[in-house]
């Protein structure tokens, strides 16, 4: 009996140490790698914000202008905002003068105008755009007591208008009339509220703010009507002549912010 049971706990010490041995086998064997599923459901890390610098000519209310306090404001600015929070980039806008502001592009010294630029086959030309991000029409604004109510009524006026810009070509081609260029089309503006020159040309947007909405101006000039065109106008954002990746980021952010519906907030923002 006595033999039998030392035989017994002989046996049963033996089995404990076998499957400590194996327990130890077990942790010090190298863990298995985790399952394809595991590793795929693990998060992407984010991708890097990259900076676009944008020129724009800060004289151009309510689409690009300067406050009160120099801060760049408008609704292109805030347009811009919401579409770099879309597409992970970050703007930065140089207040640039619209003289030069191309020849600036081609140097490079930004890689994009944001100002207002009206997308036509010339400039296409030497330059790529963005999609179409505001349509706009020529107003004509004049002293509310001239008289001027047609283009026709336009012959043998003076008309102001910044240079290079549509609106500048618009009053070159109106039979009969002088156009004349500045630097601003807040300088033109003037002339026409101090009557040295009688009507004065720009995009519709910025001609109802100068209307309608600036203190000085409202109750001396108005616009009389808008320029009627067999093509439709559109303002883009210009890169360099081959910029697709500027290209694609610009287009991939302002389709999210116009299907999110921040584009008609902003838009309501600045011209309802």
């Amino acid at each position: 009996m006595k033999l039998f049971v030392v035989m017994a706990a002989l046996g049963m010490m033996f089995m404990l140490g076998c499957s400590k041995a194996e327990e130890k086998k077990a942790e010090e064997a190298p863990k298995a790698e985790a399952p394809a599923a595991e590793q795929a459901a693990a998060p992407a890390p984010a991708p890097e914000m990259v900076e676009i610098t944008f020129a724009s000519d800060c004289t151009w209310p309510p689409m690009e202008f300067l406050d009160a306090d120099k801060n760049i404001v408008g609704f292109s600015p805030d347009l811009l905002e919401a579409m770099g929070k879309a597409g992970n980039f970050k703007p930065v806008i140089q207040n640039t003068a619209w003289d030069g502001i191309f020849a600036g592009l081609a140097a490079g010294k930004y890689q994009a105008i944001s100002s207002s630029v009206s997308i036509t086959e010339e400039r296409k030309a030497t330059m790529d755009f963005s999609d179409p991000y505001f349509e706009v029409k020529q107003g004509v604004l004049v002293q509310k007591d001239s008289g001027i109510a047609t283009v026709e009524d336009l012959k043998g006026k003076v008309i102001g208008a910044q240079i290079g810009t549509t609106g500048y070509f618009a009053a070159g081609q109106i039979d009969g009339a002088e156009a004349k260029s500045y630097d601003e089309v807040g300088l033109a503006v003037e002339d026409l509220y101090n009557g040295r020159i009688d009507a004065a040309i720009c995009d519709d947007a910025v001609a109802y703010d100068y209307a309608l909405q600036n203190e000085k101006y409202k109750d001396t000039l108005s616009l009389a009507f808008v320029l009627e065109t067999d093509q439709k106008e559109y303002l883009g954002f210009a890169v360099q002549k081959g910029d697709t990746e500027t290209v694609k980021i610009l287009n991939e952010a302002l389709a999210k912010v116009k299907a999110s519906g921040e584009y008609d907030t902003i838009y309501a923002k600045w011209f309802k």
